[in-house]
């Protein structure tokens, strides 16, 4: 993703009709598929306000293409068996594109089903690589790929502890697996080999066990791929076991709250994250934005997501799945309220920009990585 964001006046008028009626035809269906239960219901909170918000504003600005757009929310849990099922059903309703699923796991189950029903997705977080690498004509994601932050963590780790010990610990899901993969295959490519590869279950109350295993291991530096509770959990606890080996991560520990939960330990960690930072635009009306910073991580993406399908919809001047994937292929970069995006042959952001930004002290004593982008 490249660019700074558009301002909102500028990014409706790209949708048509800015200030005319929207054409009396039938709203374009678009589905959201979040996780409104189970762990992640935090997460899904957010992509509902986000995606909610932008239809709301894009049909106030004349429609896409002057086509009103109809938000249909579905659940799916997290869980891939109900998100197939959620996207059964989104076909049974006449829905054409979607916004979703979040995670890598769900999608795997779910795009197929969508690929065979004709449905377009843009999904604001699943970021498993071989999700694009299967051939699919109809998925597109707006985050990088756990190959392009890999890579980028990978070269970082070689380059600065290149011949050294290194570990890989994971949150034992397909998010933070694919990210300890792809930095353990950037790593063997540079000639060096990790000394452990272990995972910290979400949901762990205690990392006794790895950080014992780090600390016989004499670790020079950790890779964490996960999300930030967890991230905290073992930064906090390395640093009570004396082990003060740096820690890089990526965008799953992207939490304002991560710096107060892993500690003062918890300065110097690395991530590897999108250059703009992502908040949803004050909606009219003063009502409140997310209320949780899971909610806030990815509330803006959903809001980029469905800004995108529009502008689909207007280039393809149709709401129909097939024709708007062809439009998002063929077309680019798309102005978005994270910057502008355009996709490659497989749907994935090209370019995709990631860079490190590292969490430092502030003056008023906390832990933040706003505008600590590191310089290698």
């Amino acid at each position: 993703m490249t660019g700074k964001p558009a301002c909102l006046p500028g990014l409706l008028i790209l949708f048509g009709l800015a200030s005319g009626a929207i054409a009396a035809e039938p709203p374009v269906r678009i589905g959201l598929s979040a996780p409104l239960t189970g762990p992640d219901a935090a997460f899904g909170a957010g992509l509902r306000q986000g995606a909610e918000q932008a239809v709301a504003e894009i049909n106030r600005a004349g429609g896409a293409g002057g086509r009103r757009l109809a938000l249909v929310v579905g659940d799916d849990a997290g869980d891939g068996k109900q998100g197939a099922a959620l996207a059964r059903k989104f076909a049974a309703e006449g829905v054409s594109l979607v916004v979703g699923p979040l995670t890598s796991a769900v999608t795997a189950q779910a795009a197929p089903v969508y690929e065979e029903a004709g449905i377009a997705l843009v999904s604001p977080g699943a970021t498993w690589t071989p999700l694009t690498s299967r051939g699919l004509w109809n998925l597109f994601r707006t985050v990088p790929s756990d190959a392009q932050q890999g890579a980028l963590a990978g070269a970082y780790l070689a380059d600065r502890y290149g011949g050294g010990r290194i570990a890989l610990v994971h949150d034992k899901t397909s998010f933070g697996r694919g990210l300890a993969d792809e930095v353990g295959r950037k790593l063997r490519a540079r000639g060096t080999r990790e000394v452990l590869f272990e995972g910290l279950a979400r949901g762990a109350k205690d990392a006794a066990e790895i950080v014992g295993k780090l600390k016989a291991a004499r670790v020079d530096a950790v890779y964490f791929g996960g999300l930030a509770p967890e991230a905290a959990l073992l930064i906090r606890e390395m640093r009570e076991a004396g082990i003060e080996a740096p820690v890089v991560a990526s965008d799953g520990i992207l939490d304002k709250d991560f710096g107060q939960s892993a500690g003062a330990g918890a300065e110097g960690t690395l991530m590897t994250v999108a250059p703009e930072p992502r908040r949803l635009p004050d909606q009219k009306g003063g009502k409140p934005g997310p209320r949780t910073a899971e909610a806030e991580a990815v509330a803006a993406e959903a809001y980029a997501a469905v800004e995108i399908l529009a502008q689909g919809i207007a280039r393809a001047k149709s709401g129909d799945g097939r024709r708007v994937a062809a439009a998002l292929h063929a077309g680019g970069p798309f102005r978005t309220l994270v910057g502008d995006i355009a996709f490659d042959a497989k749907g994935d952001p090209n370019p995709s920009d990631v860079n490190l930004r590292v969490w430092r002290r502030t003056p008023d004593g906390r832990l933040d990585y706003l505008g600590n982008e590191l310089t290698q």
